[in-house]
């Protein structure tokens, strides 16, 4: 059965007040005002979240959040699939509906994180790794750090190229009300920043965030009758990698992603050079080359050059997180790949104002931890 969103909403990513329930009703009624569907008619929904209980001492905010909403009677649950948990619930958001086991499906990811400190943070995201790794100080800035030494050393990229890749999504994020970030910067300001895991600084990395956002699915046969306004789910894929990073053949080839896109366009009837944007799941600068290789966009060592040579701008052939990403939009966990497809809903509606691209093929990838799971989804506007 063919899926298509016809509802999406985003609340503001930063620091926020009130709890993680608070963040994902919020996103939540938002994304139920955009439908043209009631909260009667939803089914199924599902809570994209990391870890809700780690953060907060709280569990069961599934079952709160139906009380929020006024779901009373739709079942529920929660998705974790760590950094990639909103990914993995567009998985089973277009699955509950493509099966035919629901008709309605809302789909809401939020983390709430900012009440902590970075350390406490850090902490339980790294979590996610192998027990060995992390009984030896393993985090994912460390992992990052690593690998861009590696990638460093076998290529011709340097550090400022890329820097090339936060600048573009700094500057991205300015025209995104929503976003944690609307700053620009420059070269000398990633390269001046303070070392957060050699050789990578700062403004490498994404920050600590809290947001929700929110999707509504429904078979196509009914967003066709409610609504023009709807984007198709047009293919979703989603692979693994090794748990233990250093098992990899190349630490810097992203299997997972390569496999999950795979999928995901075979499905949809696409290549790779029918996309007309993506967002990628750019948690530090280097993951954003290492996608685009993985994907085909260019030849694996070649990811850096398309932000040095403005192929990913917006106004580029190949426009890559419009949104900010996850370096400038931020990245609240849970809710960061429902959020990127909301920003893809958004293209493809034509409703992202000044980071508006030309587009009806857009794809997202999510990913957990560094390369360990991946979602992809490949969408269309209306046929």
């Amino acid at each position: 059965m063919d899926v298509a969103i016809v509802g999406a909403s985003m609340t503001e990513f930063g620091e926020r007040e009130g709890w993680l329930v608070d963040l994902l009703a919020a996103a939540g009624a938002a994304c139920l005002d955009d439908a043209p569907l009631g909260p009667d008619a939803v089914e199924h929904c599902y809570v994209a979240n990391m870890a809700g209980g780690e953060f907060e001492g709280r569990t069961g905010v599934m079952n709160a959040l139906v009380q929020e909403l006024g779901l009373i009677g739709a079942y529920t649950q929660r998705i974790d699939q760590t950094s990639a948990s909103g990914g993995a619930g567009i998985h089973a958001a277009w699955q509950s509906v493509a099966s035919g086991a629901s008709d309605c499906t809302l789909l809401v990811g939020g983390e709430k994180m900012t009440h902590r400190s970075t350390p406490e943070s850090s902490d339980i995201i790294a979590s996610l790794t192998h027990p060995a790794e992390y009984k030896h100080g393993v985090t994912l800035p460390s992992f990052a750090g690593l690998t861009a030494r590696l990638y460093l050393e076998q290529t011709d990229a340097t550090r400022e190229h890329l820097a090339a890749v936060a600048v573009k999504n700094h500057r991205n994020a300015v025209d995104n009300p929503d976003a944690q970030f609307h700053e620009e910067i420059t070269t000398e300001d990633v390269l001046d920043a303070p070392t957060v895991a050699d050789p990578l600084g700062l403004y490498d990395f994404c920050p600590v965030t809290d947001g929700a956002a929110a999707l509504l699915f429904v078979p196509e046969s009914v967003a066709e009758a409610v609504t023009d306004d709807y984007v198709t789910v047009a293919g979703v894929g989603g692979a693994t990698d090794t748990h233990v990073v250093h098992q990899r053949e190349d630490p810097t080839r992203l299997s997972a992603v390569a496999e999950s896109a795979e999928t995901a366009l075979e499905q949809a009837g696409h290549g790779i050079e029918d996309v007309d944007v993506a967002e990628l799941h750019d948690m530090v600068t280097l993951l954003e080359p290492l996608q685009l290789e993985a994907l085909g966009v260019t030849d694996p060592g070649e990811g850096w050059r398309p932000a040095v040579e403005g192929t990913t701008a917006r106004d580029g052939a190949f426009p890559v997180n419009p949104s900010g990403g996850l370096k400038a939009k931020g990245h609240p966990l849970g809710a960061s790949g429902v959020a990127q497809v909301y920003e893809l809903v958004a293209q493809l509606r034509g409703e992202a104002g000044p980071r508006q691209v030309p587009s009806d093929v857009a794809l997202a990838t999510s990913i957990g931890g560094f390369g360990n799971c991946v979602t992809t989804t490949v969408l269309e506007g209306a046929r």
